[in-house]
Parts: structure tokens; C-alpha cells; sequence
């Protein structure tokens, strides 16, 4: 994994901690939180304040989020809503914290020029037991506020003005006026400037979680199901739980429900150069495993590649072959059907609000594509990288920081986002598209 932090790829903006009175702030927290505290002077932060350095000094990377399921985290700046979220266990989490820092973004501002703000994202259960209990983390909830208490202090300030200017004899309640007093030292003068979060209940409708072995949830569809990457469960109360395998049975799901898109019908896009990275991906696949040599690869370099290890390329490698002669040159329009291994990498999320969730889905589908897996799914990215062949590593890791990390959003864009193509021209015919589906849409039982 030295490759990808020096690259940038691993353990990327991050917020760093240094000063004696952030990290004095954070150790605060972090007693207040969970009973512990760090030796260490110097460590960076995600945007739930977790840090993989500390982490490793506790000897727990789960130090902030106690079961994997009610996130805790501690916020020493706004400016970690910019930072990532580390050891995701709900695709969730992340958007979460951020709309709720942007939502509040000048209170926090205010509370953490003086203090560390420390809270936990607060759902019905505490610890999973059953797959079942996963359906009950509907909605999500903020409990927040400074290790010193300043809401809480506020609110009780609060309350004793509204005692002070209602009750008939409070002017001479000198015990009550010594107390408004007091609190207001550190609260401030609440009637003219209210300390107090907002936007702290989130629902969590679709949603991806690392338990159980992986799972995406989608009960909050018109056809709603599960789809499980470890072992099946028994006991979930959705009617359709799918599992990798049933390629035929979640390309109904997607299509069912309009998730999908195929990548040559999205407008505004260069899909044949999509494809032909796609492919490239799958042919250094293929050359890593023959402990071919892949330092400085160019185009001709891949295509001598394909000729000389034709036999060694998988089957999704020719089916995106056949979407790319059609997409340049006019040929015979390809019939790949969801069980063809072509399929899902012929694919993106349609624009919906699950598309990010759908991408994530898709990119476990088609795991041979890292630059999509690394942007949408980085956990299992991380996991995966660690068995590739050396080559494939070093290839990807180059890859990556050159093509992908010198323009991240041009990069979203061209490869997922949806902006209206002003040229007026279809990639795709419409009628074409409502005939076949995705890629000659599912095949039937």
C-alpha cells in the first residue's frame, strides 16, 4: 500500500493536525467519546475526525465507531467536510456528515474556534445480530455538541431568559440572574446570536453496508431487493435477495427499476474511448498474470498485447470489443445479454438519486475495471489491490495518479456524470434503446 499513499491515492486529503491546541482539543474529545487519548503531536483527521494514525497507536480502526454502527466523530475544523471517510461501514455515513458541516457550517465554524465538537450518528440499533436489523436503520439522527457543553448551555440559558422576562418576581431572583450570568460567559449572548444545530435527522432510504459480508439494500424501490456479496441470508424480509451469481436476476432489477444506462447511449460522453480503457484494463489483466513486464505502456504497446495474449483475454474483453467496432466503425449491432461477462462493464448508473449507490454496485460487478472500482468503491478497492500480481499494482497505481488524480471531477464527469449534450445528437438511437434495453436487456428464463 506504499505505492498508493505516496501516490496520493491512500489516506488523500486529509486534514492535518499539528498545533498544540487542536491536538490538546482532540484528545478532549476523544476521552469524552470513548475513554481513550493519543500520545501522538502530529496525525491527520477524516471528515468523522477518525485518524489512521492513531488508529494504529490504539490498535483499533474502529476507535470512532464502536460495532460499526452508530459512527461517532470529532470535528476540529469545517474544513474536514472536504476530507474523506475512512473504514466505511455504510455507504451513507459520508454524505451524511458533510450535508449536515454544510448545513451548519457557521455555527461549527463559531463552536470550533474555541473547541473540539464531538457527537455520534445516532440510529435505533446499536450492534447488528441478524441481517434483519439493517432494515431497521431507516433514519439517522446528529447528537452534537462541544466537549465543554456549549449547546447544552446555551439551551439552559435559554431557558432561564425566557424564566427572566415571563416569571413575575424573576428581577429578584438574584440566585437565577447569577446563573444567567455565568452561562453566559461561555455561551454568549444567546437572544442576539442562537447557538444551535440544525438539519440533524436524516433518512437512510438505498443503502450499502460492509456487514455481513457486503450487501446492497434497495427497499425504497418500486421493485425493491437486496443484492448480498457473502454468505445468503434467511431471515431478511425482502422478497428478492440476489447474490453475484444471478446475473440475469439483478439485471432485471436494475433495468425493472431504470438504474442502468448503457455507456454508448450517454450523451455528452467519449464512450468509445470508455470502452477501449475498459478494454485496455482487462488486457493488463490478462498480461500481469503471464508476468508480463507493463512499465510505460503505450497504445501500440496495448494493442500488441491483445494479439500476442488473444487467447488469454477473457470473454467481457471481446464483448466490449463488439460495443466498440459498433461505436466507431458501424458495425453489427451486439447482442450481449446480462449473462454475457461483458455486460455489467457495458454499464453506468442512469441519473437517479441512487446513482452513486448504483455505481458502487456496479463496480463490484465488473471488478476488473480498477479506475471505476477506485472511484466508486474504494473500500473494495483496497482489498483488492492487495492481490494483484506486482505488475498490475504498479501499472494501476501509475495509471491512476496520472489520469485520474491531476482532474478527479473531469474525470467523474466524463465517466458518470449526466449533463445534457447541447449538440443535439443522439449516441444512441431512442428507438433502438426502448427495442433491446441495456445491451439486449435481460435474457429470459
Amino acid at each position: 500500500m506504499i505505492r498508493l499513499i505516496e501516490k496520493g491515492l491512500m489516506f488523500g486529503n486529509l486534514v492535518h493536525i499539528s498545533s498544540p491546541a487542536l491536538v490538546e482539543r482532540y484528545n478532549r474529545a476523544l476521552q469524552h467519546l470513548a475513554g481513550k487519548n493519543t500520545a501522538l503531536t502530529d496525525f491527520h483527521v477524516d471528515i468523522s475526525g477518525y485518524s489512521p494514525e492513531v488508529g494504529i497507536e490504539l490498535d483499533d480502526p474502529l476507535y470512532l465507531n464502536p460495532n460499526g454502527v452508530n459512527r461517532q466523530f470529532i470535528l476540529l475544523t469545517t474544513e474536514q467536510k472536504r476530507a474523506p471517510l475512512l473504514n466505511v461501514k455504510f455507504s451513507t455515513s459520508r454524505d451524511i456528515l458533510r450535508e449536515f458541516i454544510e448545513m451548519n457550517e457557521a455555527q461549527l465554524f463559531a463552536l470550533t474556534a474555541t473547541d473540539a465538537v464531538a457527537g455520534e450518528l445516532v440510529n435505533s440499533v446499536f450492534k447488528l445480530t441478524t441481517p434483519r436489523d439493517l432494515l431497521n436503520l431507516r433514519k439517522i439522527e446528529i447528537e452534537a455538541d462541544t466537549v465543554g457543553g456549549t449547546l447544552r448551555k446555551a439551551d439552559q440559558l435559554a431557558g432561564m431568559v425566557e424564566r427572566f422576562k415571563t416569571e413575575e418576581d424573576a428581577w429578584f431572583d438574584d440566585v437565577l440572574i447569577a446563573n444567567m450570568i455565568e452561562t453566559a460567559k461561555e455561551t454568549g449572548d444567546v437572544t442576539r446570536n442562537p447557538v444551535r444545530l440544525r438539519h440533524t435527522v436524516f433518512e437512510q432510504r438505498n443503502f450499502w453496508t460492509a456487514h455481513f459480508g457486503g450487501m446492497y439494500l434497495f427497499p425504497d424501490l418500486v421493485h425493491p431487493a437486496a443484492i448480498w456479496m457473502g454468505e445468503r441470508p434467511e431471515d431478511l424480509p425482502i422478497k428478492y435477495v440476489f447474490d453475484p451469481s444471478q446475473r440475469n436476476q439483478i439485471a432485471k432489477f436494475l433495468n425493472y427499476n431504470d438504474l442502468v444506462e448503457p455507456i454508448v447511449k450517454a450523451r455528452g460522453v467519449d464512450a468509445a474511448a470508455i470502452l477501449q480503457q475498459k478494454m485496455d484494463f482487462l488486457t493488463v489483466d490478462a498480461a500481469a498474470d503471464a508476468g508480463i513486464d507493463l512499465t510505460g505502456l503505450d497504445r501500440s504497446d496495448m494493442r500488441r498485447l491483445a494479439r500476442n495474449h488473444a487467447d488469454r483475454l477473457p470473454e467481457a474483453y471481446h464483448g466490449l470489443a463488439q460495443l466498440l467496432r459498433w461505436a466507431t466503425d458501424g458495425g453489427p449491432w451486439p447482442r450481449i445479454t446480462s449473462d454475457h461477462p461483458a455486460y455489467f462493464y457495458s454499464l453506468r448508473a442512469a441519473n437517479t438519486p441512487n446513482r452513486d449507490l448504483v455505481n458502487m454496485l456496479l463496480a463490484e460487478l465488473a471488478p476488473l475495471d480498477p479506475r471505476q472500482m477506485f472511484i466508486c468503491h474504494k473500500e473494495l478497492f483496497y482489498r483488492t489491490y492487495g492481490g494483484w500480481p506486482e505488475p498490475k499494482k504498479a501499472y494501476v497505481a501509475e495509471f491512476l495518479a496520472r489520469e485520474y488524480q491531476v482532474d478527479k471531477a473531469g474525470a467523474r464527469a466524463a465517466l458518470f456524470g449526466h449533463e445534457p449534450d447541447m449538440s443535439g445528437e443522439d449516441r444512441v438511437s431512442e428507438a433502438v434503446i426502448a427495442r433491446v434495453g441495456p445491451w439486449g436487456a435481460v435474457r429470459k428464463e
